[in-house]
Formats: C-alpha cells, structure tokens, sequence
C-alpha cells in the first residue's frame, strides 16, 4: 500500500497540546471503563459510546467537508473494526476480570507490536538490532507481568483475559499503521467520527448477538457505571481518540505511542488510589522493564523505520 496520510499540516503548539490532551485522558479511560462494565454490559456500553462521540464528530465535520466515498467508508469501517471492535472491545470485555492497571500495563506492548508489523505487513525496513533487543526485553516484561499476576491475584488470576488484551493490543497496531495507509476521508474530524460510527455499529451487532442488548435493564444501571460511560464519551472518545487520530496522521507511529509509556503509570496509580487495586512490588518491576523496553524502541530505535 501506498501511505495516504502520513502527514497532516498541524501547528507545533496544537500537536504538543494534543499530546498533553492524550496523556491525560488516555490515563483515566481504563479507571473509567472499569467502572463502566460494573453494571452495564462491556459491547453495549461501548457501542452506544462511540455511536453517540461518532455522531457529534460527524455532524460537526460534514458541513464543512465534502461527502464521504465509498472507499472511505470501508476504510473506516477496517480501521474501526480493528482498532474499537477487537482493540477497545477486548479491553472493555477484559476488564470485567482484569484490574484497569493491569489492562494499561498490557496495552503498552502496542508498540512493540508495531515494530514488527511495520516490517512484516508495510514493509517499512528490518528492525534493528536494538529495536529487536528492546522487542525481547518488552514481552519479557509481559512474561514477569503474567507469572507475577498468577502469584498475587490467586483464584482471580484470569490468563484469557490477559490473552484477549495482547490480542487487543495487536489489533489496536494493526489498525493504527493501517489508518496511515488506508483511503481515509481528508477530514481527521470527520476520519474519526465515521471510525467511531463504524466501530460503534459493529460493537452493537455483537451486543446484539451475544445476548447483551436482550439481557439488559436501564434500571440496573449504576450511577457510577453511567457517569464512567460519559466521561468516556466525552474524555475518551471526543478528546481522546480524536487527538490519537489525528497525530498518527500527523506524526511518525512511534512519535505517538510515546503514550503507552505514559498512560500506565497513571492508570496504575489511579487503579490503586480510587478502586483499591493491589499493587507489589513485582508488579511495578515488570512494569518498569516493559516501558524500559517500549522507550528504548520509540527513543532510539531508527527514524527511517518510523
């Protein structure tokens, strides 16, 4: 494939606080998402999630945009399949069983998904050798991560769950690289709200299909649960995911998941400060080797390959 976008014109000043917007909200929506599946089933809350942060993207962005193609519809709809039905959905579906930290600390490994896919899907060059020792150092890490979650969680210790977030994190890079190469409308306002609509849909289907939507009551839901579902749309979907768009379109993939060596630290600490999380020792130690690993491959890893 041919990359399509893999520059947008932004100012130096609204990228850095995008990049701030990014940090700060992306290190809440696992505390928040938490709270959400509490009580309200994880494809439903999350379908309805991005159909309604979807619909004021794009109601916003049509106007001033000329109408979608086809084309980029079924761009949108790889890209929200990938990154918000399999990325987001196994995280929310994950997250009944697994601590929000935990989650965060998981999803940090997308980075190294992505050295590996740039070279074996786009063809963007061999990885070098330090970003194949970092490569090695991260899933060491999620080794420690997972023997050291079996040690501490006891009969809670889930390993599907944990799968399905690894297996969520691949697709969330799969998704990522590909909305840099797909036919994706010029707009990003407009990119991310058919993304969220698409991925909203699909999320919907598989509520429906799962026996989610049959099986649920209004009257059931919490107060937390609905107060986490809208700072999701607000926080993570609206500000969040509009400015993680816009940047891998704007900047170099690697440049952009400097997140994942960000939002961890603050979806653990708010895990622990707020719900209670356990949090030891050996945790945080193979915690500090998977972002000495994901900053390593960002940091000096070679720009050719980003």
């Amino acid at each position: 494939m041919t990359e399509r976008h893999s520059q947008v014109p932004i100012s130096r000043w609204l990228i850095i606080a995008m990049f701030a917007a990014l940090y700060v909200t992306w290190s809440t929506t696992y505390l928040a998402i938490h709270y959400m599946v509490l009580t309200i089933p994880p494809y439903l809350s999350s379908g309805m999630r991005f159909l309604v942060a979807g619909g004021i993207l794009y109601a916003i962005a049509r106007p001033r945009t000329q109408a979608p193609s086809l084309q980029n519809w079924r761009a949108c709809f790889v890209t929200g399949a990938l990154i918000i039905l399999l990325g987001n959905g196994g995280i929310v579906w994950a997250q009944q069983r697994i601590p929000s930290g935990l989650t965060a600390l998981l999803i940090a490994t997308m980075p190294l998904w992505i050295v590996i896919l740039n070279w074996l899907m786009f063809r963007q060059g061999r990885p070098s050798l330090i970003e194949i020792s970092g490569t090695l150092v991260g899933f060491t890490g999620i080794a420690m991560l997972i023997g050291t979650s079996r040690i501490t969680e006891g009969d809670a210790f889930y390993p599907l769950g944990m799968a399905v977030i690894l297996a969520s994190a691949l697709s969330w890079a799969i998704g990522s690289l590909y909305s840099r190469h797909g036919n994706l409308p010029p707009s990003p306002l407009l990119s991310a709200g058919m993304q969220m609509l698409a991925g909203g849909a699909l999320m919907l289907l598989v509520s429906l299909f799962t026996g989610e939507i049959s099986g649920f009551s209004p009257a059931s839901v919490s107060l937390v649960s609905f107060l986490g579902w809208a700072y999701l749309v607000v926080f993570g979907s609206l500000v969040g995911f509009v400015c993680y768009l816009t940047l891998m379109r704007a900047c170099r993939p690697s440049r952009v998941a400097t997140y994942a060596y960000v939002t961890p630290v603050g979806a653990v600490f708010l895990g622990w400060l707020i719900a209670g999380e356990a949090v030891t020792g050996q945790t945080l130690f193979a915690a500090a080797v998977i972002i000495t690993a994901v900053f390593i491959i960002i940091t000096f890893g070679p720009k050719a390959h980003n």
